[in-house]
């Protein structure tokens, strides 16, 4: 069969995330990023005066995101995004009253694919709310590896995924027909004594490089002291501690219903731009 030539591309190694997140859960993983959005997204929900009585829970690691929300929904159940994702997410249509995620759909291949699943997915009136990482996540890292491997090794491999901006979300939520979108960041700065600690903490995430196109050798020890160095001289606070930035995107968006708000009819308004601008004047 011949390739599709409107397929998505396939970016991340999703049997290798699924491995290393894994591996983090079982070693001990590192969750406070998680456990933030976990509050959070808590919070937001209790915000929304309704019932959620069917739930669908996309990919987030771990069990904590569920164990929050278990007194919210009546059943929520957790939804794995496939290794191959042509495969889809197995959702029926229309039958979900909210589909949550929290750190996962930054390493999915084909995100408008699955926001058009979950679009359909969700009942009228039923509403997605998922937080993903974006914007200038890491971007300290990748600007550090970038310099050492361009003065070391004449040249630059991937090493950080592409983020996705906010404007870029928020588009995609409309283009998957949802009403009302709304998107927002949360930035959160950690710090860490060096690098290596950072580097550490993203293999305890399962977080580390899963990009198809990585480099399949492993670093040089010269090149890798080098990023360190470069990420303290150029990211580093007064006492010595290295900054790393993670951006988390907020998205949330409805089901369309017609008793949701609805923008005006052009034509409809009651009084003219013109006459309330003379009015001021007066």
């Amino acid at each position: 069969m011949a390739p599709n030539p409107n397929a998505a591309p396939i970016l991340f190694d999703r049997a290798l995330l699924r491995a290393r997140q894994h591996r983090a859960l079982k070693q001990g993983a590192a969750t406070f990023l998680l456990d933030r959005v976990t509050e959070e997204m808590d919070e937001r929900l209790h915000a929304v005066l309704r019932t959620f009585t069917s739930a669908a829970d996309i990919a987030t690691p771990g069990d904590g995101l569920r164990a929050a929300l278990a007194a919210r929904v009546g059943t929520l159940t957790h939804i794995a995004v496939p290794d191959n994702e042509r495969d889809g997410l197995g959702l029926a249509p229309a039958s979900l009253d909210l589909v949550v995620s929290a750190l996962a759909l930054h390493f999915v291949n084909d995100l408008p694919g699955v926001m058009a699943q979950i679009s359909r997915a969700l009942k009228p009136d039923g509403l997605l709310l998922a937080a993903m990482l974006g914007g200038d996540t890491l971007t300290e890292l990748r600007q550090s590896f970038a310099a050492a491997e361009a003065e070391l090794e004449g040249g630059i491999s991937p090493r950080v995924a592409p983020f996705a901006d906010l404007r870029d979300v928020g588009a995609l939520l409309q283009r998957a027909g949802f009403a009302l979108p709304v998107t927002d960041v949360d930035r959160v700065v950690v710090r860490y004594d060096s690098a290596f600690a950072l580097m550490q903490d993203l293999r305890k995430m399962g977080a580390t490089n899963v990009l198809m196109e990585r480099r399949r050798t492993p670093s040089r020890r010269a090149t890798l002291l080098r990023m360190a160095q470069i990420y303290a001289e150029r990211f580093a606070d007064p006492d010595g501690r290295i900054r790393a930035t993670f951006d988390v995107i907020w998205l949330s968006g409805w089901a369309p219903h017609e008793s949701q708000q609805k923008p005006l009819k052009p034509g409809s308004a009651k009084a003219s731009l013109a006459d309330a601008v003379k009015g001021l004047k007066a």
